[in-house]
């Protein structure tokens, strides 16, 4: 039996824990590089680039060292992979594993489920099958890396199946670490990661919540002007540290995106630690921190009652 199917040989299913009394943040974008059997979650020459871009200190943590990481800062993590199998021709990490090892860390790690939209009809069932059955909270796509535009028609299956499952959706946007530095950038295509791709995902399903992953450079108006628009449209903060956000980002997220903007950091990538430092520097009000760091995502994540629900501060 597999350690990670119960006594029945049924796969584990996550039940959340997380006390959102006593984390101080949430950190919404963290990956899972390598899953219990040791494989790694893309073909070892874009780790490696990826490694050298990002200039990552631990590059693959186990679910578990992940959870004692953020245990010990008090802080709790959404937890994902990327399955990529067509357009990167790699196995997927385990999402069975990686649920498992998030239950095994419930007070402090949440999972999010990945399918890849290239394989048709299988991957409407496999994502009901990971909500269902593995009880996974949210789902992260990366459209540069699975090759595929949001926006084509051939995917509206799969959003309308997604928006009727009702969670979360982080879908990476923007300048792409993966790949970066290689001839060709390994042929990952960033305009498949323009955000403008999600907003007509996001007009035609307005009950399907839409996570635009990272500062969207160079497309960041773009991205302020959909998550202004679209109620169902937030912006994690990942993938940069946050001296280096642009203005317009930081001007927004103090007024009008308030509580359309979630932490995040791209861990093992970026740290939290790092991350805080910079952040702790940033002119912000003293009342939007702590919608940033936590609020915003108790709210998107249904962990419990978070301030305020409205759809974001006006400019003071």
């Amino acid at each position: 039996m597999s350690a990670n199917t119960g006594s029945d040989g049924t796969s584990v299913r996550y039940e959340c824990r997380v006390d959102v009394g006593a984390v101080t943040a949430i950190d919404m974008h963290v990956h899972l590089e390598v899953d219990d059997c040791g494989h790694v979650s893309m073909p070892e020459d874009i780790m490696e680039a990826s490694s050298k871009y990002f200039k990552a200190e631990e590059r693959t943590p186990s679910i578990d060292r992940i959870g004692e990481i953020y245990r010990e800062q008090k802080m709790a993590a959404v937890v994902f992979t990327v399955d990529a199998s067509t357009q990167m021709g790699h196995a997927p990490n385990s999402i069975d594993d990686l649920v498992a090892g998030c239950a095994r860390n419930n007070d402090v790690l949440i999972p999010f489920g990945s399918v890849d939209p290239r394989k048709g009809p299988a991957a409407l069932v496999e994502a009901r099958r990971q909500a269902d059955v593995l009880g996974v909270r949210g789902f992260k796509f990366h459209p540069s890396v699975q090759g595929f535009d949001p926006s084509d028609e051939q995917f509206r299956p799969l959003w309308a199946e997604l928006e009727q499952i009702g969670l979360p959706c982080i879908f990476h946007t923007g300048q792409n670490g993966m790949g970066a530095g290689l001839p060709g950038g390994r042929g990952i295509k960033l305009k498949y990661s323009n955000p403008l791709l999600l907003d007509e995902v996001a007009a035609d399903h307005p009950n399907l919540p839409i996570i635009m992953a990272h500062p969207s450079v160079p497309w960041q108006d773009e991205a302020n002007s959909i998550a202004t628009h679209k109620a169902n449209v937030y912006i994690d903060l990942s993938g940069w540290s946050p001296k280096y956000f642009p203005e317009s980002l930081v001007r927004q997220s103090n007024n009008v995106l308030s509580r359309k903007v979630l932490f995040g950091t791209d861990f093992p990538l970026i740290t939290a630690e790092k991350w805080m430092r910079a952040f702790a520097d940033l002119p912000l009000k003293d009342e939007v921190r702590p919608l940033i760091l936590k609020d915003n995502a108790v709210r998107l994540l249904g962990l419990g009652s978070a301030a305020d629900s409205t759809a974001g501060a006006q400019d003071a």
